[in-house]
């Protein structure tokens, strides 16, 4: 079972919503074979037209997207709520607003060349704990060593162009299939579930696409 998620590195309700499903996979492994679920990130850009090379104070970007600093620093401080629930420590006054294409491009090379799901993880707490700047090359580089990557092929791969073919295409895929805003599911590219849905949700999901899986195969 192939789960697609569409999703952005900087995205706060990505970071939650990663965490719930991967809480809800484990809940359900420990009562049935999740051995044939397959997770692969797609690319989703909240700012396409963030400037390449540039970042800001997210606190900044939120203030001039959302109506000024007072109601900026109320969006931050539910998400940062939220996201403890869930046991994640968001640190987002340091936050970095970047363009992500080269973070999208990185993670395309990922999933085949190493742990796609270990390096969203990388980036996603580079962006949201350590006040990174997820839009700067060397950085990713870094973070992408630091889960098993040669640092060295990434820079060489992020300074050409490959991968951007293909990261378009699947922004462009996204677009076409509906899908605007994230996180957003797709299980075996046809059931699409919205949002950083709460763990029991992702069970009973999981639950009943292998259970479909099952009876596939009995068939």
């Amino acid at each position: 079972m192939q789960v697609d998620i569409w999703s952005d590195v900087v995205c706060p309700w990505c970071y939650i919503g990663k965490r719930r499903f991967e809480t809800a996979l484990q809940r359900v492994s420990e009562r049935r074979d999740t051995s044939s679920v397959h997770i692969v990130y797609r690319p989703y850009q909240l700012d396409p037209t963030a400037q390449p090379g540039r970042s800001q104070p997210v606190v900044e970007a939120y203030a001039k997207k959302f109506g000024g600093a007072e109601r900026a620093s109320q969006i931050i401080d539910n998400v940062t709520s939220v996201a403890a629930g869930d046991g994640l420590e968001f640190h987002m006054e340091k936050a970095l607003r970047a363009n992500t294409l080269l973070a999208h491009r990185l993670l395309w090379f990922a999933e085949s060349h190493g742990d796609q799901i270990a390096l969203k993880e990388r980036l996603l707490r580079a962006y949201f704990v350590d006040g990174l700047d997820i839009g700067d090359a060397d950085v990713l580089a870094t973070c992408a060593a630091e889960v098993g990557f040669d640092a060295d092929e990434v820079r060489s791969f992020l300074a050409g162009d490959g991968g951007s073919g293909e990261v378009m295409e699947q922004l462009a895929e996204a677009a076409a299939n509906g899908i605007t805003a994230v996180p957003t599911f797709v299980f075996e590219g046809q059931w699409g579930v919205p949002g950083a849905q709460d763990v029991e949700m992702f069970e009973r999901v999981l639950d009943r696409m292998l259970d479909n899986e099952q009876q596939s195969a009995d068939v």
